[in-house]
């Protein structure tokens, strides 16, 4: 696989990484085959996959067990990433946006703690806490990377101007935000940006939360507690609208004998060199179909015609207050 620096200063990594979250949370199945999602990142540390990502709300914890678990005695193949911020692990633990200094000290030993290593090689700030200065959470931050608990760290969901302002305190090492055939957002304002500082870009969900598979064309087989029931890109009519991308996307698959996730993700890494997304799975077949796309060559006219697809009927989430702050 090629191999990318992830921004300015950060670690070199394989140009496609994993996500950990539907090991764990919020997907059909999740929970319920570690065995399988232990077997599903071997194979990617093998294959040159190494940024693999997860978080602390992923089960919650469950994800980063399952992570520390899975890697020991491989630490050295690895790029961990895993994310802070929307639970007070400094006071009692629940559930809430929290970018104090303080709940930066307390997530981060939980982290190392769950993932079974002495440092962490980049640790994002989930969402943006509104209550609490950025300079305040990245000067924390800057502290743990002095200690050598943390590498590097990141933002996911933050604004231009919330980028600006922590790589003005430490430099910001990779900024995390859906980008895909159907979120393409970034490209107005974050990608300038990150490119204009040196930051690296984790594009996550970059398969459109497996829509753009082609895989889903009803909810039938999901799960009841599915997130992707109550998102509105696949609600009733807005499902029904958005089949029509998939559908291009299958044009483009069939012409080049490649599944339509492989289309989807050698359209995004043609995005640029400093692009490195990270699709999420849980089953080794899977995996293997997302990291042949690294050798996925398109043409310029099969790229104009990816480019002209249309904008997703439906919001990325049903309350978007909550990112791009």
């Amino acid at each position: 696989m090629k191999r990318i620096t992830l921004g300015t200063n950060g670690p070199e990594i394989g140009r496609i990484g994993l996500g950990l979250m539907g090991m764990s949370a919020f997907y059909t199945g999740a929970g319920q085959d570690d065995a399988e999602s232990t077997r599903t990142i071997h194979r990617a540390l093998d294959l040159g996959v190494t940024l693999l990502d997860t978080a602390e709300m992923y089960g919650p914890y469950l994800n980063e067990q399952l992570f520390g678990k899975a890697i020991s005695g491989r630490r050295d193949d690895v790029v961990i990433a895993t994310k802070f911020g929307t639970f007070k692990n400094s006071t009692d633990g629940t559930r809430g946006l929290d970018g104090s200094a303080a709940n930066v000290r307390a997530s981060v030993e939980g982290s190392l703690e769950r993932l079974g290593t002495d440092y962490i090689d980049l640790y994002y700030q989930h969402r943006m806490d509104p209550n609490t200065p950025i300079e305040e959470t990245v000067e924390a931050l800057a502290e743990l990377i002095a200690e050598g608990k943390i590498r590097g760290y990141g933002l996911s969901e933050a604004a231009p101007d919330t980028i600006r302002r922590a790589h003005a305190v430490h430099p910001v090492t990779a900024l995390q935000t859906e980008y895909s055939l159907w979120s393409r957002d970034p490209e107005k304002e974050i990608l300038p940006v990150v490119r204009e500082l040196g930051i690296g870009f984790v594009p996550y969900s970059p398969l459109g939360r497996g829509f753009l598979t082609g895989t889903i064309r009803t909810l039938d087989a999901l799960d009841a507690d599915d997130f992707r029931r109550a998102n509105p890109r696949f609600e009733g009519e807005n499902l029904e609208a958005n089949i029509r991308i998939v559908e291009q996307v299958d044009a483009v698959a069939a012409e080049l004998g490649a599944k339509p996730g492989q289309v989807a993700l050698a359209w995004l890494l043609a995005q640029g060199d400093d692009i490195a997304p990270i699709p999420g799975t849980k089953r080794v077949s899977y995996l293997e179909e997302n990291v042949a796309a690294d050798a996925l060559e398109l043409s310029a006219e099969q790229l104009a015609a990816l480019d002209a697809v249309a904008a997703p009927a439906g919001d990325r989430y049903a309350d978007m207050s909550g990112v791009n702050l």
